[in-house]
């Protein structure tokens, strides 16, 4: 008789009903693995091993038992150049919700347990819609999307919701710096839950955007991330050791509001000289407007910039090296390994990096400015609904439900 490996420390676990026992044990490990699994989707085994940090072999072990009982496939694929084996929760018709609001409009996505985009939708707000407007417009493209797939209500999980703009997490309210002023002072946790009747989670939309690149891009392997949103307003999301960074009420990251000119413009926070007064998408369509017949947005502004329109490529360089400087500060202090920009620009990819690289090398310490990575969003402006959808994939009792499956 072969003598049992005895359990190391890392692979030992506690049922709070039944202390040590070899199927509370067992069921621990599932739940880690399944949360893993729906909050950052499919995953190689060497991943899930060092994400939970379970042994290969006890993973490997656990993964065959749920995949005999139907809860996760799996399927040969190669990671860093070795063949490995990939893990996915099977879809089991329960969906998730992730809903991003922005000052001019509204993305909403389905997701499924098992990490694949059912469907998306986004389309135009009126500028200065109230909350209630963007819950009733929220609401109704969200019952068309889940009737367009023929999913009840009852399979919906939870909704993220994200906005432009600070939410104090002690109380769920929209504080006074965001680019929607109509929802300040807001609960939209209580609203939302009400109108929606299921668990909503709210956060701001760069922090959505952050979590969406460690779990939907191709960052699940970095620890610090920074994700600057550049747009109407322009906000970063934080995560930091592997989470995201709140701070001590939630108001983190508001990188829009480092001067940048003491004596530059207003700001809308009361200040002057902000970066969002010199480098936000407002302030470059209102200097390309100047003298303009047409129409500007950001779509023009892409297209002008590709077409290599001087007057566009300047308002872009200036922009961009004004974005630097002010991340070279933020990652003078927290030393991200890699720095995503996301919103409605990043189709012009080495056009807005190159500056930003600037101004980033030029005002960040030496070695920070040298090993730091600056890229745009693989996720385009999907990435704030699909950090949203990730949140409620996320929760603890999600993973519970799937074990008692098992």
């Amino acid at each position: 008789m072969h003598a049992q490996s005895p359990l190391t420390a890392k692979d030992t676990a506690i049922d709070p009903e039944r202390p040590g026992s070899q199927s509370a044990l067992r069921r621990q490990n599932q739940q880690r693995i399944l949360s893993v699994l729906l909050s950052g989707g499919p995953q190689t085994q060497a991943e899930l091993s060092r994400q939970t940090g379970l042994s290969n072999a006890t993973v490997s072990n656990i993964v065959k038992a749920m995949a005999t009982t139907g809860t996760v496939s799996t399927e040969p694929t190669t990671s860093s150049g070795r063949r490995a084996l990939s893990v996915t929760i099977n879809d089991d018709g329960r969906v998730a919700t992730g809903i991003d609001i922005g000052r001019q409009h509204l993305r909403v996505v389905l997701a499924s347990t098992g990490h694949r985009i059912i469907q998306e939708k986004s389309i135009p707000l009126a500028s200065g819609h109230s909350a209630e407007d963007g819950l009733r417009t929220a609401s109704d493209l969200l019952d068309t999307l889940l009737a367009k797939e023929g999913i009840n209500r009852g399979a919906l999980l939870g909704a993220g919701v994200g906005i432009p703009g600070p939410i104090d997490r002690r109380t769920g309210t929209v504080v006074q710096g965001g680019i929607l002023p109509e929802w300040v002072g807001i609960n939209l946790q209580d609203i939302f839950r009400e109108r929606l009747q299921v668990p909503v989670f709210i956060d701001n939309d760069a922090n959505l955007g952050a979590l969406a690149q460690v779990k939907w891009g191709p960052y699940r392997a970095v620890d610090n991330l920074l994700f600057v949103k550049l747009g109407s307003g322009i906000g970063a999301g934080l995560v930091l050791n592997g989470s995201l960074f709140y701070g001590h009420v939630g108001v983190t990251g508001e990188l829009g509001h480092t001067t940048i000119d003491e004596h530059g413009i207003i700001c809308r926070c009361g200040n002057r000289g902000c970066l969002e007064t010199v480098a936000s998408t407002s302030m470059m369509i209102e200097l390309l407007s100047r003298g303009s017949t047409e129409t500007v947005d950001t779509r023009l502004i892409t297209e002008r910039a590709l077409a290599g329109e001087i007057a566009v490529l300047r308002v872009i360089d200036d922009a961009g090296v004004a974005v630097g400087r002010a991340l070279a500060h933020m990652a003078n202090l927290v030393n991200p390994e890699v720095i995503v920009i996301g919103g409605p620009l990043t189709d012009l990819g080495e056009i807005l990096l190159e500056p930003v690289r600037r101004g980033l090398t030029r005002h960040a310490i030496p070695i920070i400015g040298e090993t730091t990575s600056i890229c745009m969003s693989s996720l385009g402006d999907r990435a704030e609904a699909l950090g949203a959808a990730a949140v409620v994939l996320a929760q603890p009792g999600l993973s519970r439900t799937l074990v008692d499956h098992t």
